[in-house]
């Protein structure tokens, strides 16, 4: 019996199989696998006693367990140690992790730890930079990288001919097999990582290497309007996009160009700022009916020789400079990335069959799914704070200390009111 009800995506309306849905139920049918709330075996006498009724709720409880509020908990404080102990996973991978964010309070409850409770911001440090935690997630990244290098030797030997689905599925297969049995890690997670890329890019990719070989082709982009005119809106390569050979070869060209890119960011927003502190109806740019280059010249020869204008036209000077200034600075950026086109472009016509795999397979492929992967390590860590803070304000304050604050709040108001004349 496979209760995979829980397994889909939303698409609109609809509700659709992920290749992991897909891959867990053939797997848990095929081998017969029994997975808690998911799939067990059923044997005949069970159905039998059920009148032979096959509704897979009678065999398979896959309900979320229900997060119960404790009584006690609420009225005399303390973090049921049951609902601790539920993290078990977590504290299996680290052990000395439960200590650190958790001290005894009685028997069967826990306080969050005293550096913990007036600041739970640092929850996620405390998890994040523990070192039995930061142990775990080193761990995790050289796992990967072992199949990351094991892999990139396997692709960069395809040639032309390949079967892209089969190498897709001896990939994905060895990377789902790599990650089995591993702590707080669900395989089909990673396994659906890639899928995704291979949906999203890899797949051509691997079709255009299949039919060409390791070629990175370089082709202008043509764009027709509605009047079927032909407009080149530049260049591009499908194998390995611009921004790869920049971030390999140029990157200095690349920062000089951010660094240009900033410093108009911020002459752009100084100029908006100008613009709204003196815009309103007695402020610098009231009598312009647009403010650009030509009507604050023309208002400022107007007022060249009024002395009472005299701060009126120190913003005027201001802005005029600064709008010099974001001019220049966008001539810049507009050559430099001119330049910085030039150069990758050019670089394409050098690249070795060796310099192309590289640039496909490690900085392309392998660096999407490292990225992607690396950021579960993130969700580990995001999840086990949202519950330990979850469980540290649901019981923060108790029941008995609760109605004190009311009853001193409400005196407060009282006495406020008795001195406003309204006295009860």
């Amino acid at each position: 019996m496979i209760d995979a009800s829980a397994g889909f995506m939303k698409d609109g309306p609809k509700n659709r199989l992920r290749a992991q849905d897909i891959h867990k139920i053939v797997d848990c049918f095929t081998r017969r696998l029994e997975v808690p709330r998911y799939a067990r075996l059923v044997g005949v006498d069970e159905i039998e006693r059920n009148d032979f009724n096959l509704n897979l709720p009678r065999y398979i409880d896959s309900q979320t367990p229900e997060d119960v509020q404790d009584i006690a908990g609420h009225l005399q404080g303390g973090i049921p140690a049951a609902d601790v102990d539920a993290l078990a996973p977590y504290w299996a991978v680290c052990p000395q992790l439960r200590q650190t964010l958790f001290r005894p309070n009685r028997p069967g409850y826990l306080d969050l730890a005293p550096h913990l409770i007036e600041n739970k911001a640092a929850i996620k440090t405390a998890i994040y930079e523990h070192p039995e935690f930061a142990a775990f997630i080193i761990g995790m990244q050289a796992h990967f990288a072992a199949w990351q290098g094991q892999s990139a030797a396997a692709l960069k030997v395809l040639a032309a001919g390949c079967h892209p689905k089969e190498v897709i599925v001896r990939l994905s297969e060895g990377l789902l097999a790599h990650y089995q049995d591993k702590p707080l890690i669900d395989p089909y997670h990673i396994y659906q990582y890639l899928m995704d890329y291979w949906a999203e890019t890899m797949q051509d990719d691997l079709y255009l290497i299949a039919a060409d070989g390791w070629k990175a082709e370089t082709y202008r982009v043509i764009e027709t309007d509605k009047k079927g005119k032909h407009r080149d809106k530049g260049w591009t390569c499908d194998l390995i996009p611009k921004a790869l050979i920049v971030a390999r070869y140029y990157a200095k060209e690349q920062a000089a160009s951010d660094r240009i890119a900033a410093e108009l960011e911020t002459v752009g927003a100084r100029l908006a700022e100008l613009e709204d502190e003196h815009g309103g109806e007695e402020g610098a740019f009231a009598e312009l009916d647009k403010v650009n280059k030509v009507n604050v010249a023309v208002r400022l020869r107007e007022i060249k020789n009024d002395k009472e204008a005299k701060d009126e036209a120190a913003v005027l000077d201001d802005w005029l400079k600064r709008n010099a200034e974001e001019a220049d600075l966008k001539k810049r950026l507009k050559d430099a990335e001119s330049a910085l086109d030039v150069l990758a472009y050019a670089r394409y016509a050098k690249l070795t069959e060796a310099e192309i795999k590289f640039l496909v397979v490690d900085d392309k492929w392998l660096a999407a799914l490292a990225a992607a992967i690396h950021g579960e390590m993130d969700r580990v860590s995001q999840k086990l704070t949202r519950r330990v803070k979850e469980l540290a304000e649901r019981y923060e304050t108790p029941k008995p200390q609760m109605a004190a604050r009311v009853a001193e709040l409400e005196a407060r108001v009282d006495r406020h009111l008795e001195r406003m004349g309204f006295a009860l």
